[in-house]
């Protein structure tokens, strides 16, 4: 073991401790599998990443630094929150990267771009692996699993970009925020749920904070089923699906966290054929980590 640069960022926020905090080792060279895994674990954290020099093939093609990204059991190929917060964390701490305003992130999905917006960085979203609707007995098993019933759900796609999120909309915000989830009916499952916080059916509304969404994200966690506060895979692909549905504008605010006392706020944005997804980050914890 020696000591490591570490940073924990919270993501998605600009208020420190309302959004997603991330744990962000700034050196993993040399470590197993086995210990980066460890280390998430231990983190009690819904993320944990290890910044590495990118790959030959990754540096060839332009990648300015390699992130191995793991939850806890398993390690991602792709995860928007730590994508965000590692490339903050890796500015922060003296990151150059090769071409001015554009960082190129080389990751289990391959390279993905991030842009530098204002006081916000936003990544590139990677292709949706599987799209489409879902299964009906999926959907009733989840109208089931929320406490809803099966006319609530309005839409419903497959929004896998690596996590394998199934999307559900309901038809408001108030509908999203007030579900309790039956963790055994849904035990397995990825389930993103969104609504509309403005006014229903018309696309673009928002409301007077400028939200258009409330957003909700429910996975298999240590002790049964999990809320994630804030998500940038989901946000990414819920974006992809609603906005190529006509479900919703080519730029949005969307909101997370809500009912865990967060205040994530998630920018989307369709410039051509780019959907870019980004969010504020601020460091809360700067040091060392030994590892």
């Amino acid at each position: 073991m020696h000591p490591r640069p570490f940073k924990q960022v919270d993501v998605c926020t600009a208020q420190a401790y309302r959004g997603n905090p991330l744990a962000v080792v700034l050196d993993g060279s040399g470590l197993s599998t086995e210990a980066m895994q460890q280390f998430t674990n231990w983190t009690n954290l819904s993320e944990a990443t290890f910044v590495l020099p990118p790959t030959p093939e990754g540096r060839a093609a332009g990648a300015d630094y390699r992130v191995r990204i793991f939850c806890p059991g398993r390690e991602l190929p792709f995860a928007g929150h730590p994508t965000l917060g590692s490339c903050h964390a890796w500015l922060e701490a003296g990151g150059t990267p090769q071409r001015a305003g554009t960082v190129v992130q080389e990751c289990g999905v391959g390279l993905v771009a991030l842009r530098q917006d204002s006081n916000r960085l936003a990544f590139a979203a990677p292709p949706l692996i599987k799209s489409g609707p879902l299964d009906e007995a999926d959907v009733e098993r989840i109208a089931r699993g929320l406490g809803v019933a099966r006319s609530d759900i309005l839409h419903h796609a497959w929004c896998d970009n690596g996590p394998n999120w199934r999307g559900v909309m309901l038809g408001s915000s108030e509908q999203v925020l007030a579900l309790k989830p039956d963790s055994t009916i849904l035990s397995g499952l990825d389930v993103g749920v969104v609504g509309p916080r403005g006014k229903i059916g018309v696309i673009g509304s928002s409301d007077l904070e400028g939200i258009a969404f409330e957003v909700r994200a429910f996975f298999p966690g240590n002790n049964g089923l999990a809320e994630d506060p804030v998500t940038g895979s989901l946000n990414a692909a819920l974006a992809q699906w609603l906005i190529g549905a006509g479900l919703a504008p080519a730029q949005y605010v969307a909101s997370q966290g809500t009912c865990l006392g967060r205040a994530g706020r998630v920018f989307v944005e369709l410039d051509g054929d780019t959907l870019w997804v980004g969010g504020s980050s601020v460091t809360c914890v700067s040091g060392e980590v030994l590892l």
